[in-house]
């Protein structure tokens, strides 16, 4: 079994998509056959009498699967709350790591590579029992942190990062995304902080609509 990923952020919308998707294409484009999952996708549309989750799409066609979206993404919420919430807003069962555990075991056994998206943060509910974190020590990921490149990001990386560690998790490293257009100076000198003021691998920095730099990619294989 080759390497394995969760790819989280220090926040919602800070990029885990855009990076999983460019990572999934780019392991893709190398030869080597990548699983993705987004176990739980929340705020999903419902289109013909199923909810789409198009975060979980998104990653199954960058990275050429075929399997069905009941494996890739086998909790889907219409309510756009953390898990635990959403599952009790909609009036249906909260994600199990079991089963979870299970979907992943399927796809793995097809693939060299798995990444694997959370929804929001390392912190984020999955259940009553247990978060992201929990999910990242049970299937035994290694931990790529998506931090949306923004004045303030320095702080929720570290909170991020320090969660990781508190858990016993393997850091692959960490990305800084450009969500925006445009440039601050909180945006050229973020990279800088969090260098200084962390010993984790920094992979590099995915500019605003612009590819996945080589680096990032031949660093995490």
């Amino acid at each position: 079994m080759g390497r394995r990923f969760l790819i989280t952020g220090t926040d919602s919308r800070v990029g885990k998509t855009t990076v999983g998707c460019a990572l999934g294409f780019a392991f893709r484009a190398r030869g080597i056959r990548v699983g993705v999952m987004k176990p739980v996708e929340t705020g999903c549309a419902e289109v013909g009498g199923e909810l789409q989750a198009l975060d979980a799409s998104a990653l199954a066609l960058a990275a050429g699967s075929q399997l069905p979206m009941d494996l890739i993404c086998p909790y889907r919420y219409h309510s756009p709350l953390a898990p635990a919430a959403a599952a009790d807003a909609d009036n249906l069962p909260p994600p199990n790591l079991a089963n979870i555990a299970r979907c992943f075991r399927e796809i793995a056994a097809q693939n060299d590579a798995m990444l694997v998206e959370s929804a929001g943060g390392l912190p984020t509910p999955l259940n009553s029992d247990a978060d992201f974190a929990d999910l990242a020590a049970l299937l035994n990921l290694e931990v790529i942190v998506v931090i949306g490149n923004r004045p303030g990001c320095v702080n929720t990386a570290m909170l991020t990062l320090n969660h990781a560690k508190s858990h016993g998790l393997t850091i692959a490293g960490y990305i800084l995304c450009d969500i925006d257009p445009g440039s601050s100076p909180a945006m050229e000198t973020n990279a800088d902080s969090l260098i200084r003021f962390t010993n984790e691998r920094y992979l590099g920095r995915m500019r605003h609509r612009e590819p996945l730099a080589r680096a990032i990619v031949e660093q995490l294989l």
